[in-house]
């Protein structure tokens, strides 16, 4: 890579960040592999080309990037923008990556740019992103802010995405699907008063991703290890075409005390799958 050219992703620096000196004890063939695994020069020409965008407009231009095709139905369901009513997003994880940007892609050119992502604190390393993020680490020092960032989030007047299982599908039966949804749209569309617009991404990663995944799970492994290959199975996915289905919206009178938060999770879930 050229040596004018910024990076955004260095992973000397963060195994430096991440274990300090002890860093130069990792066998340089196993940080060559870091460096393939997450695509670091490929990552970095394009962040350094898309320098000048951000939000919805640097979305557009990873869609372009990847190449990636929507295959939209039900797009008639998504509400107009001009009624005056704040909604929640909430869809399934798939990809893990290419499937957050394209649907931030969809909602943000619908109701341009207001809306936010809850997302995993890494992902606020990358600068066109940060703009429509709250940024969430649910294992680290700020684990305690997180109700509030949440908070911050719904109380704006911003719609809110977000991908309820907080991680990316795994193969589960056979089938691929994502984990237990969590509750927290529930609770907060509630409270807030924002009717649910539940959408489902169709595609998938591939067999190594989610036998690597269901490896470290048996292992008792609490790194997610596979999470270092979603850059890798975002470049297995490009130039292809997905289908994205828009259900109706779920007015959140819906979601009363006839069952628990957890049970109406489920039930926003199942009505996903269905679509």
């Amino acid at each position: 890579m050229n040596g004018d050219l910024e990076k955004t992703i260095d992973i000397d620096r963060i195994l430096k960040g991440k274990m300090g000196d002890k860093a130069r004890f990792v066998p340089g063939f196993l940080v060559s592999w870091l460096k393939h695994i997450v695509h670091e020069d490929e990552v970095n020409r394009f962040l350094w080309e898309s320098r000048h965008t951000v939000g919805t407009e640097w979305l557009e231009a990873c869609v372009r990037y990847l190449d990636m095709t929507l295959d939209i139905v039900g797009e008639e369901n998504l509400p107009a923008k001009d009624d005056g009513k704040l909604y929640t997003f909430v869809s399934n994880h798939p990809l893990g990556g290419a499937d957050g940007v394209a649907l931030g892609a969809l909602i943000g050119r619908h109701y341009d740019g207001k809306f936010r992502y809850l997302v995993n604190d890494l992902l606020l390393n990358l600068p066109g992103l940060k703009p429509v993020s709250i940024g969430i680490n649910k294992t680290g020092a700020h684990t305690r802010n997180f109700p509030a960032m949440v908070e911050a989030g719904f109380q704006s007047d911003n719609h809110m995405l977000m991908f309820p299982a907080g991680l990316c599908s795994r193969k589960i039966g056979g089938q691929i699907h994502d984990v237990d949804w969590k509750k927290t749209f529930i609770t907060k569309s509630v409270e807030c008063h924002r009717d649910v617009v539940p959408i489902h991404f169709g595609g998938r990663n591939s067999d190594f991703f989610y036998l690597l995944a269901n490896v470290c799970k048996a292992l008792h492994i609490k790194f997610n290890i596979a999470m270092l290959f979603l850059v890798d199975e975002m470049y297995k996915n490009v130039h292809k075409t997905f289908r994205v289905a828009i259900g109706k919206p779920i007015p959140w009178q819906t979601f009363d005390k006839s069952k628990s938060a957890v049970e109406w999770a489920k039930f926003v879930e199942d009505r996903v799958y269905d679509l």
